[in-house]
Order: C-alpha cells, then sequence, then structure tokens
C-alpha cells in the first residue's frame, strides 16, 4: 500500500501529466480579453449549472449533488461518479481512474440517498430530470470509459436526463474548437482540438438551447477577483486554492440583463499557476456567454505539498472527510462566490 502523499501524487500524476507524446495543433485563435483586477458583483442570476473536465469534472459533481437545490445541471469531461474515491486514495488511483478496482456504483447512491437523509446533500429529488451532459475520450487512458459509464449510471439512477458524448477519439482534455492540441493528444494545457464543438452540445442540454458564439470582439469583462474573500478559512492557499480566480461576465449581465451562471473548473495542472489564463481563454465558454447572456466563474486550484499538480479535492488531501458534501472547505468556498454571483 502506498503512503498518503506518495499515492496523493502518483495519483494527480496520473490525472493530468503527459501521458503520451503530441504535436501541437493548429490552433484557431479565439477572441479574448485580459484579466481585469475587480471584484465579484451580484447579478440577476436565473439558474446555476457547472461545468469541470477531470479532478475538475468530480468537483463538478460533488457541488451539483451536495447543492442540487440551487444547481440545475452538470456538464462533466473525464471523470467518474460522485464520491469514487471514498477517501480512500487507492479507490481512487485504482477505482476512478484506472478500473482495477470496482466502482462501487451501487454502494456511492446509497451514500448520496443516507447523507441526503441526514442533510449533508440536498434531497436526491432534485436530481431528477435534471440535465446533465458527459463526455469521454476514446484515447483517455487516465480515466477509463468504465469509469465515466458507472458517472452516467450514477445520474441515471436518481432519474437525471443524461446526454453522452462517447464517441469522440479524444484524450484526457477539455475538447474545445480552440484546443491548442491534437484530438488524441494528453499533454499540457489539455485543450484539444477534435474538429468539434461540445460547448454548443452542453450548453444545449443545460440550457435548453444556445445562440451561436461570439467569434469577434467580446463585448464581457474577464475579472481577476481575491479568492481569499471567499475562502472559509480566509486564506485561499491554505485549501490549495489559488489567491485568484476568474469569472467572465458580459456586457448584458452587468447591465442587469437576467443571466444564468456556469462554474467551469479546470483539471489537474491545468490552473492559471500552471497555464494562465488559457483554460478561460480557450474553454470556448466566454465566446458562447457573451451571445447567451451567460456568466461563467472559473475558480483555481493550487499547488500544496498534499496536492503537487494542482486538483480540486475529490479524495480527501486537505485531510478532511467531509470534502464531497456541503462543508467541505473548498465546496463551501466555490458556492460562496456562488452566493455572491446570485444573490
Amino acid at each position: 500500500m502506498p503512503t498518503p502523499l506518495k499515492a496523493a501524487t502518483t495519483l494527480a500524476a496520473l490525472f493530468l501529466l503527459i501521458l503520451t507524446a503530441a504535436a501541437p495543433a493548429q490552433a484557431a485563435n479565439p477572441p479574448t480579453k485580459p484579466p481585469v483586477s475587480g471584484s465579484l458583483g451580484t447579478y440577476n442570476v436565473s439558474g446555476v449549472y457547472v461545468a469541470g473536465v477531470s479532478s475538475g469534472g468530480y468537483m463538478a459533481t460533488q457541488l451539483h449533488v451536495a447543492y442540487s437545490s440551487r444547481i440545475r445541471g452538470a456538464a462533466v469531461f473525464a471523470a467518474g461518479p460522485y464520491y469514487c474515491s471514498q477517501n480512500t486514495v487507492a479507490q481512487a488511483l485504482y477505482g476512478c481512474g484506472d478500473n482495477r478496482y470496482p466502482t462501487n456504483v451501487s454502494a456511492l447512491q446509497t451514500y448520496t440517498r443516507t447523507w441526503a437523509s441526514y442533510g449533508w446533500v440536498d434531497p436526491v429529488g432534485n436530481l431528477s430530470g435534471d440535465p446533465v451532459y458527459v463526455f469521454h475520450g476514446g484515447n483517455d487512458t487516465t480515466v477509463k470509459k468504465s469509469v465515466t459509464d458507472d458517472l452516467v449510471r450514477y445520474y441515471q439512477h436518481f432519474g437525471a436526463s443524461v446526454q453522452y458524448d462517447s464517441g469522440s477519439a479524444a484524450g484526457h482534455s477539455w475538447v474545445t474548437p480552440y484546443g491548442t492540441l491534437g484530438c488524441a493528444a494528453t499533454a499540457s494545457p489539455y485543450l484539444n482540438d477534435c474538429g468539434t464543438d461540445p460547448q454548443n452540445a452542453l450548453l444545449r442540454k443545460l440550457l435548453g438551447g444556445v445562440t451561436a458564439p461570439n467569434t469577434g470582439t467580446l463585448g464581457g469583462s474577464l475579472i481577476r477577483f481575491s479568492q481569499n474573500t471567499f475562502a472559509v478559512n480566509g486564506w485561499a492557499n491554505g485549501l490549495s486554492m489559488d489567491a485568484n480566480g476568474f469569472a467572465y461576465v458580459p456586457s448584458a449581465c452587468a447591465a442587469g440583463q437576467s443571466c444564468r451562471l456556469l462554474v467551469a473548473l479546470h483539471g489537474c495542472v491545468q490552473s492559471s499557476g500552471a497555464v494562465g489564463t488559457a483554460f478561460a481563454d480557450r474553454a470556448n465558454l466566454n465566446q458562447y456567454a457573451d451571445t447567451n447572456n451567460l456568466i461563467v466563474l472559473y475558480p483555481q486550484a493550487s499547488t500544496s505539498l498534499s496536492n503537487p499538480n494542482g486538483c480540486w479535492d475529490w479524495w480527501g488531501y486537505l485531510g478532511a472527510t467531509n470534502f464531497p458534501i456541503k462543508g467541505g472547505t473548498q465546496v463551501e468556498t466555490i458556492m460562496n462566490m456562488v452566493r455572491r454571483l446570485d444573490g
């Protein structure tokens, strides 16, 4: 059995280190806005959704399940079911990335129902009918397809409306028309171009319809804000989160129009400390946000001794067992940002 720190390091390495050699693609240049320092405001938000890749995908399900009364749907790339790790590093390694251990999806469903009865997560009935978009790439060997299959089964068990995109040749990545790598790659910055637009599909699923993205000059603002303001301990670095996060706010939302909010969660080795604003710039979300009255929140994890690759806490590396439920420090810190934005 590996030591917790050694195993956690191995786990993070498995999740978004370079596993296959890949030649860069001829990346399209997205319209971008340089970040400006500011603070999160409160807007006329009509609905909240979450999306994430890899460890960000696991965090997205934690937020959705814990706060399903507030979060209306989720989009998950390259991840498995809620509480897959069961607070055990070995299970996270060999059951939630590789498939040498079973994911025990029926046990995860039982945990969810039990925790809902305690009030640790919102009632599971809220998940019924929720839109969920799930993506798995055929060349993703970091999270095996059987693990993502169990994410689909987990959500379907609770009556969610799941759209499963498993036909792509993608590696372990967030797939976007603005990807800098070829489709099959698993390499930094984990933004792959497969000649497709999954963001159109996920936003149609989550929002019920979508207007074509803005491919010209963006009209909103990318705000760099202090995450310390929202950290439950007042110090984001102590939670393996960066001092700063980002939020893209379209001009229509800033002017008071009704908007929806999408929390977009990067993967390991994909935070601003590792790739700058590449995820916020190239995820193809700001471009859709401009034309769909959508605020996009980009919380940022950071590296720490127990988290050397800047992953989100989905296996308990912060040392607390409540990481996937209400009261979990990263969950609550992100929800504090949501509470500010939607009032």
